[in-house]
């Protein structure tokens, strides 16, 4: 089996790209999804994930479990970035989304955060991976589980 078509988790389910329309979806849930964390609209940003949903990384030594605990590290991030005077954009591509038989969607995209100080130039601050499952309820996409893997931490 291609690394492209690898199922996640060591799972041996089918898995099928995504058509047209769901593409689009999931790059426009990305859009919003990106711009409510950089806007400081972190309830908001929190409310992309299922209330149960997990955001882990390897930079982080425990992953985040729920939808509280995932807005409550995102509000001491956006705190501490306020206080430094840093503006962050997160930007994703190279979108990559597969439907798993149990109807979840596998999402793998290229993540780069650029920082800018006040009154200074922006620069890449970190490249990573980001590996997403997707639900479907109440009709949106939300994260069930979303891992981020920095580049200098491999």
């Amino acid at each position: 089996m291609s690394p492209s078509k690898r199922p996640p988790s060591g799972s041996a389910s089918p898995v099928l790209p995504v058509d047209d329309a769901l593409y689009q979806e999931i790059q426009h849930f990305y859009g919003r999804q990106m711009r409510f964390l950089d806007q400081g609209m972190m309830e908001e940003w929190a409310a992309t994930f299922t209330e149960d949903g997990v955001f882990t990384a390897n930079a982080h030594p425990e992953p985040s479990v729920g939808r509280a605990a995932i807005a409550g590290g995102a509000r001491k991030a956006a705190a501490q970035l306020a206080e430094q005077g840093l503006q962050r954009r997160h930007w994703l591509g190279m979108l990559e989304a597969d439907k798993q038989a149990d109807g979840t969607i596998h999402a793998r995209t290229y993540a780069l955060i650029l920082s800018t100080p006040r009154d200074g130039q922006a620069s890449v601050h970190l490249s990573t991976t980001c590996d997403d499952v997707l639900v479907r309820e109440e009709g949106r996409l939300r994260v069930r589980r979303r891992e981020v893997r920095r580049d200098d931490l491999r």
